[in-house]
């Protein structure tokens, strides 16, 4: 099974990769990629937004401040392969 290849990181598996029904809830969790971004922040490095407004080449995002990266799905989150995602930052 793909978790027991895990057992060989230990402690630190929760953190590589998802369990089954983590993987499963992020394919369906509700996702635009024409709205979901990240927002460089000073504190956290980049924290998660949503576009509220595009108007005259200004973003309104809802969230703190800074520059607007777009973001990936949830299912690519802790993904092996970073070769597969759609945005590299």
């Amino acid at each position: 099974s793909p978790d027991a290849e895990m057992a060989a990181f230990g402690e630190a598996a929760p953190y590589l990769r998802k369990s089954e029904k983590e993987r499963i809830e992020a394919q369906n969790k509700p996702f635009d990629a024409k709205t979901s971004v990240f927002v460089a922040h000073p504190k956290e490095s980049f924290v998660k937004g949503t576009i509220q407004s595009k108007e005259s080449g200004k973003v309104t995002v809802k969230t703190e401040g800074g520059e607007v990266f777009s973001m990936n799905p949830p299912k690519y989150d802790k993904i092996e392969d970073m070769a597969m995602m759609t945005h590299l930052h």
